[in-house]
């Protein structure tokens, strides 16, 4: 198949193939498939009046520091422990545990929920502090997970990324579904669903918009959907394809693939659908834009060398100083996402018929696969750059899959009896 063919087709056939969910209300599943080579013995103890809850805090906190593969939960036993409460840290200490989390949760007369929580570092013998959150009834799940990411901060000294939400494709019933949900897989609700496919979705920096593509006039078309509201625009529906949408850092530009002159180059156009501006200047394809974090260079997929490489330009175009080529390990290469920190490169590489995700230390070139499976596509880095969460195929089904950049690592978070694709990891909420 040509890089042409491959390239127009890839995510539209991903949308058109994908089976319908057993039920609308779905929600994805998490299976840890690997664990990191070094894990933090930790136990978080039952919060006193948890009961209460209408979600189990102190489980939601276990299972994400499991899901990272950076912590091991010590059995803390069936005896709720408060953030008050006088703590045996030499006891939990000989019981194997480095740290313990105690907590509450507290239903407040006008119906919301405080949920308190203290962490214990059992080697030095001294609390690490905690925190209180005050929230409805529909935010407690994301308290746990902001609970979460403060001991995996406090411990590891790198922020957690539980609090953070995931965007996804699912087609249910005959209808793709745009759907949003918390770093977990749950907590998902429908953003759009249409008939039509819907791909490429792309957070913006402040987390209350997704940019994607949608065929639902029967060409790709490029939409900004506000979250919180509801509303869309169409930000470009240029003359022919409309395609592969990505942010700037301010969130004031998008990078989108056209086809608007013939062969399909990289443009800047506002958020606001004005100041249309083409970057890129080569005779094949290019396209899959995506920002460095500091906004002064956009990395894309070019096949102007005969085969598509990722490539490195001035966000002022090519004009300025042309375009130099990244990937080298391999002779098919795409998809290129640059990891927050600006120093790793997240890209796909075909290997013997094989799709694969490859991670590019960006100083040395030195490049390494990080999956078993063939049928990678669509990386997106977490917002702290320590895992890449990506699409691929697990026994004959669509799946999502989250993988550290070390590939010690992973997790699959599937739908039951159906299949999901085109994945974005959202940035650290406000």
């Amino acid at each position: 198949m040509s890089f042409l063919t491959k390239l127009g087709l890839k995510a539209i056939c991903g949308a058109v193939l994908l089976t319908a969910a057993a039920a609308a209300q779905a929600q994805l599943n998490v299976d840890i498939t690997g664990v990191g080579a070094t894990q933090f013995p930790i136990a978080t103890a039952p919060f006193k009046d948890e009961a209460t809850s209408p979600e189990p805090v102190s489980r939601i906190i276990q299972e994400d520091l499991a899901r990272s593969g950076r912590f091991t939960n010590i059995n803390a036993g069936s005896t709720p422990v408060s953030e008050t409460d006088s703590v045996d840290l030499g006891g939990w200490k000989v019981k194997g545990a480095n740290a313990f989390v105690g907590g509450s949760v507290t239903h407040l007369a006008n119906g919301d929920y405080d949920v308190r929580f203290r962490l214990y570092d059992t080697i030095k013998q001294q609390s690490l502090g905690g925190l209180s959150l005050v929230t409805p009834a529909s935010g407690v799940r994301m308290s746990a997970h902001k609970a979460a990411d403060y001991i995996y901060e406090k411990l590891l000294g790198v922020r957690g990324v539980f609090a953070t939400r995931l965007s996804y494709v699912v087609r249910v019933g005959g209808k793709y579904q745009l759907q949003i949900s918390d770093s977990d897989g749950q907590n998902k609700h429908v953003a759009l669903s249409s008939p039509e496919p819907i791909i490429s979705p792309a957070w913006s920096p402040d987390g209350t918009k997704v940019a994607y593509v949608s065929f639902e006039r029967q060409k790709p078309i490029v939409y900004i959907h506000d979250l919180p509201t509801g509303n869309r625009v169409i930000v470009s529906n240029a003359k022919g394809s409309n395609s592969a949408p990505a942010w700037s850092p301010d969130g004031r530009t998008l990078a989108v693939s056209l086809s608007l002159t013939g062969n399909t180059q990289v443009y800047l156009i506002n958020a606001n659908g004005s100041g249309l501006r083409r970057i890129s200047s080569s005779n094949g394809i290019d396209t899959e834009p995506q920002f460095s974090p500091d906004g002064q260079s956009i990395y894309f997929t070019s096949d102007r060398g005969g085969q598509p490489q990722v490539y490195k330009m001035s966000v002022q175009g090519e004009a300025v100083g042309g375009a130099q080529r990244v990937t080298f390990h391999g002779n098919y290469n795409t998809s290129p996402r640059v990891s927050p920190d600006g120093k790793l490169l997240a890209y796909i590489s075909r290997i013997g018929g094989a799709f694969k995700l490859y991670v590019q230390d960006l100083s040395t070139g030195d490049a390494t696969g990080l999956t078993d499976t063939v049928r990678d596509e669509s990386p997106s880095f977490a917002a702290n750059g320590q895992y890449i969460l990506y699409a691929t195929e697990v026994g004959g089904r669509g799946v999502l899959a989250a993988v550290s950049v070390d590939g010690s690592s992973k997790n699959v978070l599937s739908v039951s009896g159906g299949n999901v694709t085109e994945p974005s990891w959202g940035p650290f909420m406000q």
